[in-house]
């Protein structure tokens, strides 16, 4: 604490009793108009207590002390047996007009700068909000999956986010094929980026991962997600699986197959593809991927929050070397496990969110 710097609590009690003073004055001017002689006057203490409540206290308080300036008034002059002077009540009065305007004022420039710092703190906030998404789709074509990142934070990453989920949930419904829906994401980010205009008419995109589980004459899949700081969407759906995985992969991180005997293989795109939003630059269609994925298996999607943890020494998190020869129950337990790992290994303070998803074939 600094040379004058008054502490914190300090402050408190300085302001409370400030609220007091006006009280205090009216006091003192009742008790000085009663001890001197009827030639000496009170009325500098009764006009200052109404204008030291005005920055101070509430437009009632402010109000009720000009009152009781005017009553005080009228009390001491009662004692000497005559009614104060039109100019001492004219004088009260007025100033007693004048602190229910500064009451005022102050007021409203309080609210606006409460206002102010509202909009100040949830911008700061959204500024931190990233685009980190999933979505799970049971549709008659299969299981269907999303697991993206949409470029930039704040709202209006969270309203692209919005527009690739939306847009999901009815391409999943409607098309046929895998590479189809992920045409669909394409054309409706897009659209988003020219609603906008700006920067993000060039330079929106996002980075997204699409797979689709055929239905067939397998068991049950189970699915889990779980999103850590802004994973938007949700998980849901069970579907047959036939033992094959459809990937389209456009820009995303691969996603990983855990096998139930501990094996961890990444599921890479055959060919590198653009993310979405980024079709102008590269004319080439989706296709999609086809891969094993074996009873007992799990396939894992997930965000660059996850790789991007770092530790102390600045090493990124491996999911593939650090999952190896682990098997877990089922793919809640596998998402917790992530999540305590990534929060241990950047001590609670990850740079990035992060979104995951979990599939397992029984």
């Amino acid at each position: 604490m600094g040379p004058g710097e008054v502490p914190e609590g300090g402050s408190a009690v300085a302001r409370s009793l400030a609220r007091f003073l006006p009280a205090l004055l009216i006091a003192a001017g009742v008790c000085y108009d009663f001890l001197t002689p009827v030639a000496f006057t009170a009325v500098p203490f009764f006009t200052a207590a109404p204008l030291i409540a005005a920055p101070l206290s509430a437009l009632r308080t402010t109000a009720l002390t000009g009152v009781a300036a005017l009553l005080a008034t009228y009390a001491v002059h009662a004692r000497f047996g005559f009614f104060p002077d039109a100019d001492a009540l004219t004088e009260i009065l007025t100033v007693a007009v004048l602190a229910v305007g500064i009451n005022r004022i102050v007021r409203i420039g309080d609210q606006r700068l409460a206002s102010a710092r509202e909009i100040a703190e949830a911008a700061q906030e959204g500024a931190f909000i990233g685009g980190d998404l999933y979505a799970v789709q049971d549709t008659p074509y299969g299981v269907r999956l999303v697991v993206g990142d949409v470029r930039g934070k704040g709202m209006g990453a969270v309203a692209a986010v919005a527009v690739v989920i939306g847009a999901f949930r009815e391409a999943a419904e409607q098309e046929a094929t895998l590479e189809a829906v992920a045409g669909r994401l394409e054309r409706a980010l897009v659209r988003e980026g020219a609603r906008r205009g700006g920067v993000e008419a060039d330079e929106g995109f996002a980075t997204a991962v699409l797979a689709e589980l055929p239905h067939g004459g397998g068991d049950g899949g189970d699915s889990s997600g779980s999103g850590s700081g802004d994973g938007n969407g949700d998980g849901n759906g069970n579907g047959n699986g036939d033992g094959t995985v459809r990937i389209v992969n456009r820009g995303h991180p691969p996603p990983l197959l855990l096998h139930g005997d501990g094996r961890v293989s990444a599921v890479r795109a055959p060919e590198a593809a653009l993310p979405l939003g980024m079709g102008e630059l590269g004319a080439w269609p989706d296709r999609a991927a086809e891969h094993a994925f074996p009873g007992g298996a799990t396939l894992l999607l997930y965000t660059d929050g996850l790789v991007e943890a770092r530790d102390a020494h600045g090493r990124f998190y491996d999911p593939e070397r650090r999952l190896a020869g682990r098997t877990f129950a089922a793919p809640g337990a596998l998402l917790a496990r992530l999540a305590a790992e990534v929060r241990r290994r950047t001590g609670g303070g990850m740079t990035d969110d992060m979104a995951l998803l979990a599939v397992r074939r029984p």
